[in-house]
């Protein structure tokens, strides 16, 4: 008979793999500055020396995972390093792709160790609110997802705290304290701080400019009004303190002088962003579709296709109607300039540039069209793909697994009995439910899977390398737990299930007969009684 494990050894242990864990998300955090600044040898040494403590901590407290990540991280960068400190294209991936595994690996919520003893592994993000009563029910809210949010009562609370203990974020009422009080609260906190704190105001009011603007200068980097939710908040929060999931800007460069696209490319990738190049223009609408890149750059003068004809075939096609193209070119005349930005350009770089004039413009271009992008493809509601768009994805990932030989999934959800909840208590209690679930979703899905709302309280996955079994597992634990969630009504809590449907792409068959065959093994688990998973047959 096996002796039970001495509970002191357990918490320990899970001691021990804190301290691994809290390593591992100093390099995320170097991780996610490098792509806030321009990348250089000193911040690369950074990298390497807080990777080779986490391999120490990590062999020394067996941790196996996080000494397998480490190593790799460790064969990454010395490949860059033996490449003369350039990055390459290949390089960003490795390294992305095992900051990616890296953020997977802590401890996540529901874990059994016993952690009665130790602080919060995450920093606490502070909620300072005005109703104090407000701010208890809403880091109760935001707890339940896994964050950890202290509620402060008030102004003596909330500096005590600042002294104790830094937060990953601050939630500040503008009037927490008194009228204004919150903004010059906030400006406080921030003062002397090299890396400012992550901010987001609230007001109960729709407010002025002035306001505004104080928050602004206080270090606010959102500002909500009205009513504050907390799925909304998290949303917020959690792209103000993301430091686990960076996707580096793509970039293509086309330019039939291949000795100009490889120095662009390279200047590039050193920059980490990822480029590739193609000396013939013919070739670009099929590395268009393969690469999707954020931003597109151009040569004016090339034989048999000019940069300005590019540019209309380009805009010819919906998908990139809103990709920028900055045109990069010898010209000077600045008639000829204006002519080409005319046709299609949203910019004009001329021959030769300075390397960081060139990076900052394609950081700035591609980051707002990103954020235009999700704009245009997100729904408005759950922050998930839009109907369209998830259909698109999954298009994009059937070409890829299809090409590369792997297993691709896509999955339909709907929640049950979901007209009961708007006909007893509410659209806006629906709403609640179903960004409740877009939320689990986010939290519990892999970074590399795609998550859109199809549709009223229907919600598609596409989720490639997964095949049916691993598909199933997964979902099966979030029907699990989000049947777990109780939302507050009269007279009494009342909790949510969802039915899904899985489909595996088949030789021969693309992604709409998947989206076809999910929606039909949808239907046979609503039939066989809801609240399951069903695997097309």
């Amino acid at each position: 008979m096996n002796e039970p494990e001495d509970p002191s050894r357990e918490r320990l242990k899970h001691h021990f793999a804190q301290r691994v864990i809290h390593q591992a998300r100093q390099i995320l955090e170097i991780w996610q500055r490098l792509h806030r600044s321009e990348w250089s040898a000193a911040n690369l040494a950074e990298l390497s020396e807080a990777n080779l403590r986490l391999q120490r901590f990590a062999e020394r407290f067996e941790q196996p995972k996080h000494v397998m990540l480490a190593r790799g991280i460790s064969a990454a960068l010395q490949g860059v390093e033996d490449n003369h400190g350039r990055l390459t294209s290949d390089s960003i991936n490795e390294l992305n792709r095992l900051m990616h595994r890296l953020s997977r690996t802590g401890l996540r919520h529901g874990d059994q160790l016993d952690q009665t003893h130790l602080p919060p592994l995450r920093k606490p993000v502070y909620v300072a609110l005005q109703d104090a009563e407000r701010a208890g029910r809403l880091a109760t809210q935001l707890e339940f997802f896994g964050l950890n949010a202290q509620a402060l009562d008030s102004v003596s609370t909330f500096q005590a705290s600042m002294l104790e203990r830094q937060p990953s974020a601050i939630v500040m009422d503008v009037d927490f304290g008194g009228v204004g009080m919150g903004l010059s609260l906030a400006a406080q906190a921030q003062e002397g701080r090299e890396q400012k704190l992550p901010l987001l105001f609230f007001s109960r009011h729709e407010t002025d400019t002035p306001t505004r603007l104080a928050a602004v200068r206080a270090g606010g980097e959102e500002f909500l009004s009205g009513t504050l939710e907390a799925s909304s908040l998290l949303e917020k929060i959690e792209v103000l303190t993301c430091s686990a999931h960076y996707e580096p800007f793509r970039v293509l460069v086309i330019d039939d002088s291949r000795a100009q696209a490889m120095h662009t490319e390279r200047l590039l990738n050193s920059a980490g962003i990822v480029t590739r190049s193609l000396t013939d223009p013919i070739q670009a609408m099929a590395e268009l579709a393969d690469f999707q890149p954020d931003l597109i750059i151009l040569d004016m003068y090339m034989p048999g296709c000019t940069g300005t004809e590019l540019a209309k075939v380009i805009r010819h096609n919906d998908r990139y109607v809103s990709v920028p193209i900055i045109y990069l070119s010898a010209e000077d005349d600045l008639d000829k300039q204006l002519d080409a930005m005319s046709e299609g350009g949203d910019d004009f770089l001329t021959k030769p540039i300075r390397s960081r004039h060139l990076i900052t413009t394609v950081r700035n271009r591609a980051a707002r069209a990103r954020n235009l992008k999700a704009r245009m493809v997100r729904d408005s509601l759950t922050g998930l793909y839009n109907h369209t768009h998830i259909l698109q994805l999954l298009e994009d990932c059937s070409f890829r697994a299809r090409r590369e030989g792997k297993p691709l999934c896509f999955a339909m959800l709907d929640i049950d009995y979901f007209k009961q909840v708007n006909d007893s208590h509410g659209h806006p209690m629906g709403d609640r439910v179903i960004k409740s679930l877009s939320l689990f979703l986010k939290q519990r899905l892999r970074k590399t899977d795609f998550i859109g709302r199809y549709g009223g309280e229907e919600f598609a996955i596409v989720m490639p390398d997964t095949d049916l079994e691993a598909a199933q597992q997964v979902l099966d634990e979030i029907r699990e737990r989000f049947a777990d969630i109780h939302y507050p009504a009269q007279p009494r809590d009342f909790n949510c299930t969802f039915s899904a449907g899985v489909a595996q792409l088949d030789a021969g068959f693309d992604g709409v007969n998947m989206a076809s065959r999910a929606d039909a093994a949808l239907y046979r688990a609503k039939a066989a009684g809801r609240n399951r998973v069903q695997l097309s047959l």
